[in-house]
């Protein structure tokens, strides 16, 4: 097992090389000259210089590519073009935010989806399956926007239940904390949540046909056992890796979310860095959503062998 978990990790290290290499050739992708965008339309050309200067534009692209690689590699993402400050320092200042609204989100969906998909497995056919696969093609089908706005008008502006906007850090109390953070949550999780429910209403499908699960049936042992002991168990290496793959959409949606509920996020840091066309602050986003990506992909894969030792030979 720890030789494949070791084999694992050195796998992602060429992946987070590629990303790093197609992140930081943003920078030179974008068209027309970044510096000149950067300093703005009013700009002289000292100004100009000043700017290409700061971000290395007249060093060949490898030798600033390798360079940037090595500050990274010693926690160094630039500076911020506008505000001056470490692109580290602003992320980590907006880290909070982001993950509580990502936890909650992930807790959610997967808490909710996982047993939906069971039951409308176990109902296949009948109006409970067709009833919970209709809310779930629904859920991912409404734009997580439009999702935030409803949810917004009805839960905070007609029934003053919830808090419409903003985001309160945990150090102010837990209650506080998570009702700020609800209505994003479950709006996010809608559409993440009916990909897991229809992901699992299939392998549980599949895996309720084995002769094993007759045989536990034959045995006389319970419905509820066959089907979360058993069946469960079985189809879960399916719904591990919609797991892990919908974090990419949790991650998009959470940029889109933290808009509308005016969280000040990596997600709302990020649309601002783009309207600002702040470069190394984009690069640097881009790299830590990266990241997270990748690490999130490696703990599916390791939880792989938890769920089949097989998986580790």
């Amino acid at each position: 097992m720890g030789f494949y978990i070791l084999r694992r990790i050195v796998a992602t290290i060429p992946v987070m090389m590629i990303v790093a290499f197609f992140v930081f050739g943003l920078l030179y992708l974008a068209p027309g000259d970044p510096a000149e965008i950067i300093a703005g339309d009013h700009a002289t050309p000292e100004q100009i210089e000043a700017v290409r200067q700061s971000l290395g534009l007249n060093e060949p692209f490898l030798v600033r590519f390798f360079e940037w690689l090595l500050d990274i590699v010693r926690g160094d993402l630039g500076n911020s073009v506008f505000s001056g400050k470490p692109v580290t320092e602003l992320i980590l200042q907006r880290l909070e935010p982001t993950l509580s609204l990502m936890v909650l989100t992930l807790i959610f969906a997967v808490s909710t989806a996982i047993p939906l998909g069971v039951i409308a497995a176990n109902y296949a056919g009948s109006w409970v399956d067709r009833t919970i696969m209709a809310v779930a093609v629904l859920g991912f089908s409404v734009p997580v926007f439009a999702t935030g706005y409803a949810m917004a008008f009805v839960f905070s502006i007609e029934l003053k239940w919830l808090p419409i906007q903003g985001y309160a850090d945990l150090s102010k109390g837990v209650g506080l904390w998570l009702s700020h953070l609800v209505l994003p949550a479950v709006s996010l999780g809608s559409v993440y949540m009916a990909l897991i429910a229809r992901i699992t209403r299939a392998s549980m499908l599949e895996v309720l046909h084995q002769d094993y699960i007759r045989t536990a049936r034959a045995k006389g042992q319970s419905q509820a056992r066959i089907l979360f002991l058993h069946a469960l168990k079985n189809a879960s290496i399916s719904i591990m890796t919609v797991v892990g793959l919908g974090i990419a959409l949790m991650i998009g949606g959470a940029v889109v979310t933290e808009s509308v509920f005016a969280i000040p996020g990596i997600g709302r840091l990020t649309i601002d860095a783009i309207l600002q066309r702040d470069y190394p602050l984009i690069q640097g986003v881009v790299l830590f959503f990266s990241f997270i990506y990748v690490l999130v992909n490696l703990l599916v894969d390791i939880s792989y062998t938890v769920i089949d030792p097989r998986i580790r030979y």
